[in-house]
């Protein structure tokens, strides 16, 4: 295992903490029903500290001249793995994940109280667990017990995940790594799918071949819910029943990508269960694909975040004045956010270890600035429910197309470019089928 990521972020957060304690637990196990688990998925937070994965664990981090990095972890238990797989057990962790000392977890509560003591500050996760926070309180509770021995309890508590968000938002050159895998894989996945496609099959077929695809080049899992949504099902902006018939005629739309090593890839692609678009619904495709152009040209370092965004409604509130879908202006259009009727969500979000990842949009009521190694989403969209004003054949017409890019200082990189997206491309793919 490359141990190195881990370290310098550990190295990084007790850089950020100066003097104090930092305390981040991975994620619970979840009861499915009855004596049956949902599949394991570690904490974001404490993965990208630690990179293990197994439940049970907690990292501390001691800040100071000397930082210490601690691990509790489960007991090496040999009986136990008979019946769920390897654990490491804290000698073993330790030195496979370089960690200065570990402990079994049963030892959390004995020694934390311990490690608090004299410190100026804890950090925590706070808010997400009443029995987690009730926990650390209570090692507070008992430092200060102590206040007639001389010992001093943290003044200071405070929400580790503030100092954490940061460093999650700048992708290092391992992440980045996996991440150009994932979307590869995730690429690879919509191809098939598109191949996959045809009238009379099923929306639940089409996301069996994208899990397919997943599993066959080493993917975890999807990365989320997978959204395969034809016809009418597309004006649907979370739809996941994934259970209805493709129709000939309709157009289909893909939002799915796969988790490779706790790395998220997001892809949305729209194309025509039968291969060809109808002129309505060219029309919108290619008004999304140049909403969508205009906003990645915006993704560059210096830029705002809202930048990629405010160029796309541009494009999409002339476009829709254009198709006789909305009247006035585009300063009309614009002030009143009419355009909403059709695009009613942002142009994209931060990604990486979550799909909606770590990291503030605003600063300070200003929006955040591009930085290199910042990833993100760009995925512009339309979407025609039938109604007063619409043209019959706009109704039910569904788009959104989605990549996602690294800022760097030129420009972006766009790692899911592979995913054919212009009309000829897509046509040309499933014409070949």
């Amino acid at each position: 295992m490359n141990t190195a990521p881990y370290i310098r972020r550990r190295a990084q957060l007790a850089h950020q903490i100066g003097k104090g304690v930092a305390i981040v637990p991975t994620a619970l196990e979840h009861v499915r029903n009855r004596d049956a688990h949902y599949p394991y998925r570690y904490d974001s937070y404490f993965y990208h500290l630690t990179g293990f994965i197994e439940p049970q664990a907690v990292m501390v981090v001691v800040a100071g001249e000397k930082p210490r990095n601690l691990l509790f972890c489960r007991e090496k238990n040999e009986e136990r793995e008979i019946w769920d797989g390897f654990r490491h057990g804290p000698l073993a962790a330790k030195e496979t994940y370089a960690f200065d000392e570990a402990y079994t977890i049963d030892q959390l509560d004995k020694l934390m109280p311990d490690l608090l003591a004299d410190q100026p500050a804890v950090y925590a996760h706070l808010g997400g667990d009443i029995v987690w926070d009730a926990r650390v309180l209570g090692w507070l509770n008992e430092v200060r017990s102590r206040s007639r021995t001389g010992v001093a309890a943290p003044r200071d508590i405070a929400d580790v995940h503030i100092l954490l968000d940061d460093l999650r938002l700048i992708k290092d050159a391992d992440e980045l790594t996996t991440m150009r895998r994932a979307a590869a894989i995730s690429t690879g996945a919509h191809v098939r799918a598109m191949r996959a496609a045809r009238p009379g099959g099923t929306e639940y077929k089409i996301e069996a071949e994208l899990l397919h695809e997943f599993r066959r080049l080493g993917a975890q899992s999807p990365a989320y819910t997978s959204i395969v949504a034809s016809g009418a099902n597309a004006c649907v902006l979370h739809y996941v029943s994934n259970d209805a018939t493709l129709k000939d005629g309709d157009l289909l739309l893909i939002d799915a990508g796969c988790e490779l090593d706790g790395y998220a890839s997001d892809i949305t692609r729209t194309f025509p269960v039968n291969g060809r678009f109808s002129g309505p619904q060219k029309a919108v495709y290619d008004l999304v694909l140049a909403a969508q152009a205009a906003a990645i040209a915006e993704v560059k370092a210096g830029n705002t975040w809202n930048a990629p965004h405010d160029a796309a409604v541009k494009v999409l509130a002339q476009g829709f004045i254009d198709l006789k879908l909305l009247t006035g202006s585009l300063e009309e259009v614009l002030e009143r956010e009419s355009y909403r009727k059709f695009y009613m969500h942002r142009t994209g979000h931060w990604l990486g270890l979550d799909v909606h990842d770590a990291g503030d949009y605003k600063r300070d009521g200003q929006w955040r600035m591009l930085q290199p190694g910042m990833v993100l989403t760009v995925e512009p969209g339309c979407y025609i429910r039938p109604g007063e004003g619409v043209p019959a054949e706009f109704s039910n017409i569904g788009v959104r197309i989605e990549d996602d890019v690294v800022v760097n200082a030129a420009g972006c990189e766009i790692l899911t470019s592979a995913a054919p997206k212009a009309v000829a491309d897509i046509e040309a793919l499933m014409a070949a089928r």
